[in-house]
């Protein structure tokens, strides 16, 4: 065969990889930061080194991007959001997203604005977004991200939607979920995080879902990234004839939603196959309409990328009842063990294990036990009565709560939790929701939605909350005695709103905000808009009229403005009547009466110090490194108190140079620890706080790293993205 034949078949090839396969195979960490997680099996780790130990003390600001939006004073429905992105950088450009989630280009090596692309007014419902996604092939170059439920395809080089995806450049997600259904799901709830991973031309994606009993299904879903159009849906509460539909009662598919996959996606490219985590079935706290072990909630997951068919499932909890989701995307990494290389799945937790799973067999790599837990639930509740207890690694927060576990900053804070703790049963973390009430830990981590980093020495890094919550449950019927002698907003408050912020209004701490005061912070307006879009973990209430919305913000300015009158009265107990929802959904017996953080007198956790720590775990043995607090409270180490690490949202990474980066705590810092010994090497002051997962990359020979800097969480906002250099 002669040279020009050769070269054209060489030419063919190429065309066809690009026609198939697109062009992902350069997305590789080092240079950029290329991915959600920094590569596709979400390590979060960089090969750069010019920032090191050695040298990381002289990392200066190299420039700063303001996101948010300019307030409007004329316009009294603005209000502030935070950022929980983690950027990516392709070619020497960063993309990220803002605080009320438009898209932007950025010259990564200045922070100049190259392009700023606008969601379709009114698509808008203002959920967090934590990364974005990308893909090219030949020219055709685009970002993949969503905003509330429609997933949009931007054109890199313009700006502007690729009008050929979907429905003139977005689509719906939540097509697919009606699948097999006789009912509507179109008004509920729908919104994606976290990114989706791409397979060639393969996006797959999960969703987050409300976590009540109007949840919508929580499938698995993979499209075509250049049509837009659905590819496949896995059923993760499987329909008839699907493997794990007995472990539900008959026809659960049909009422029932949750299982969903909230924090993110990671793929082997050589196997073709996707990773993911799943969280609990709806409700949370109880479920008396799911007797079962309810497959596939709370499970870690391995699909086909490409068919969307199951390879295996690990199940960490059966018949979820204290809403322990998976958190963190699963990190795949290859580690030695018992002097064999294994390739395995990472999967870190809320209630704080690490689970080390066989990649190909999905079978832990350390010994697990199966141990009998207390089954005295709810009336008509079916715990299940074994769950899993891994014995390597040793888990990295509490699992109960005793009395010598109480907080000793001082005396005073001691006696006041004390008082509570002996409200409460606290005797076993698989202790059922009850009337009385229970301490648990494992609802705000363990471990978060921000992530751990691996290096290539078999090190875990992972950032740890250690905050006990009390639970205590009510029936409904007694609450919908309450909603009868309400005035009619009072009534929509308690159906919709109360679950989560209290019969108070109090809330649960920075979860769920205190609302007592709200007239102060929002107009009407702006509280109604906020609950038709939704906002952080709150759900879209799209169902809700406008004129019921109103009610609802009318009575939060209100509280006791006046008496229910007759027709608000006929118009409240018309409420109970409702409360069973005419679509998708079901009404619990039982919701959750007070749900809060056990904290003392001044706020600050119930527990001995830390409250927060950065973990270093060989996953080869099981065994920790080191372990340090993450975080201060400054007030309390002027005190003479020993730094006690607070809450962090927002993960780590690591890097050659011997680095661990991490901002996402209260304090407002943003840290670098040395991995080897956990000791802080350099720490800079934020604008605001960092709640979210910093990135690394070179352009021209210089390192750079970035963190977004939105603030929120119940404190001041902000809107940056800051990038750091030597």
């Amino acid at each position: 065969m002669n040279r020009k034949k050769l070269l054209l078949l060489a030419v063919f090839y190429v065309l066809l990889v690009f026609a198939f396969t697109g062009s992902n195979l350069i997305l590789k960490t080092g240079k950029d930061w290329p991915v959600y997680g920094g590569n596709k099996a979400g390590n979060r780790y960089s090969p750069l080194d010019q920032i090191n130990t050695g040298n990381v003390t002289k990392l200066k600001v190299a420039w700063m991007y303001n996101a948010a939006e300019k307030p409007d004073l004329s316009n009294p429905t603005q209000s502030v959001k935070a950022i929980q992105c983690q950027p990516i950088v392709v070619n020497g450009v960063l993309y990220g997203t803002t605080p009320e989630l438009k898209l932007f280009a950025l010259d990564a090596a200045t922070g100049r604005e190259i392009w700023l692309f606008k969601p379709v007014r009114g698509e808008e419902r203002f959920n967090s977004s934590r990364g974005v996604m990308y893909w090219e092939r030949g020219s055709d170059k685009r970002i993949l991200y969503t905003v509330g439920s429609s997933l949009y395809a931007v054109n890199i080089q313009t700006g502007k939607v690729v009008t050929s995806f979907g429905n003139n450049g977005l689509v719906d997600l939540h097509e697919g979920l009606s699948d097999g259904l006789d009912t509507d799901v179109s008004s509920l709830s729908v919104s994606a995080t976290s990114p989706g991973v791409i397979h060639k031309n393969t996006l797959v994606i999960g969703s987050s879902v409300s976590e009540a009993g109007d949840a919508a299904p929580g499938y698995i879903r993979a499209f075509d990234v250049i049509s837009g159009k659905l590819k496949w849906v896995f059923h993760t509460i499987p329909h008839p004839g699907e493997f794990g539909y007995d472990s539900w009662p008959k026809d659960a598919y049909k009422k029932i939603g949750g299982a969903n996959s909230w924090s993110g996606i990671v793929l082997d490219e050589k196997r073709g196959v996707v990773y993911f985590g799943t969280g609990s079935p709806s409700s949370d706290f109880y479920g008396g309409d799911r007797k079962g072990r309810n497959l596939f909630a709370n499970s870690i997951m391995a699909l086909d990328a490409e068919s969307g068919k199951m390879k295996w499932y690990y199940q960490t909890i059966a018949h979820d009842l204290w809403d322990r989701d998976h958190p963190t995307p699963p990190n795949l990494t290859t580690i030695k063990h018992n002097g064999k290389m294994r390739d395995v799945v990472v999967q870190a937790t809320k209630d704080g294990q690490v689970y080390v799973l066989d990649r190909d067999k999905g079978i832990s790599i350390f010994p697990v036990e199966e141990r009998a837990v207390p089954v005295d639930g709810l009336p008509g509740e079916f715990p299940w009565p074994l769950q899993k207890f891994p014995l390597k690694p040793a888990s990295f927060s509490h699992q109960t709560l005793t009395e010598n576990d109480l907080t000793d900053i001082s005396p005073e804070s001691n006696a006041f939790v004390k008082d509570l703790f002996k409200k409460y049963r606290t005797d076993n973390k698989f202790a059922p929701p009850s009337v009385q009430g229970t301490l648990l830990f494992g609802y705000s981590g363990g471990a978060e939605w921000g992530g751990n980093a691996i290096d290539p020495e078999d090190i875990l890094y992972q950032n740890s909350n250690d905050e006990p919550w009390i639970l205590e449950m009510l029936d409904t019927l007694s609450r919908n005695k309450l909603i009868a002698s309400a005035s009619y907003g009072n009534a929509l408050y308690l159906t919709n709103c109360a679950s989560c912020h209290g019969q108070d209004r109090k809330g649960n701490g920075t979860q769920f905000p205190d609302l007592e005061r709200i007239e102060q912070k929002l107009s009407i307006s702006q509280i109604s808009n906020t609950i038709k879009s939704g906002v952080g973990r709150m759900p879209s209430f799209q169902q809700l009229s406008e004129s019921d919305r109103v009610a609802i913000a009318d009575y939060l300015h209100n509280p006791r403005s006046a008496r229910p009158t007759q027709q608000e009265s006929e118009h409240a107990e018309n409420l109970t009547k409702k409360s069973k929802p005419k679509q998708f959904g079901f009404q619990p017996a039982y919701i959750p009466k007070v749900w809060k953080k056990l904290v003392d007198q001044n706020g600050y956790p119930g527990t001995k110090p830390p409250w927060g720590t950065l973990n270093a775990i060989n996953l080869g043995t099981g065994e920790y490194l080191w372990r340090v607090p993450l975080g201060e409270y400054p007030e309390l180490t002027k005190k003479g108190i020993p730094i006690t690490g607070t809450e962090s949202y927002g993960g780590p990474i690591a890097t050659a140079g011997g680095l661990v980066f991490i901002a996402g705590t209260k304090d407002e810092r943003i840290r670098a620890f040395d991995k080897k010994t956990g000791k802080v090497l350099w720490e800079y002051q934020l604008p605001a706080g960092g709640f979210a997962t910093p990135i690394t990359y070179s352009i021209d020979g210089k390192q750079y790293v970035v963190i977004a800097a939105g603030g929120a969480r119940g404190q001041k906002p902000g809107g940056n993205y800051i990038a750091f250099s030597l």
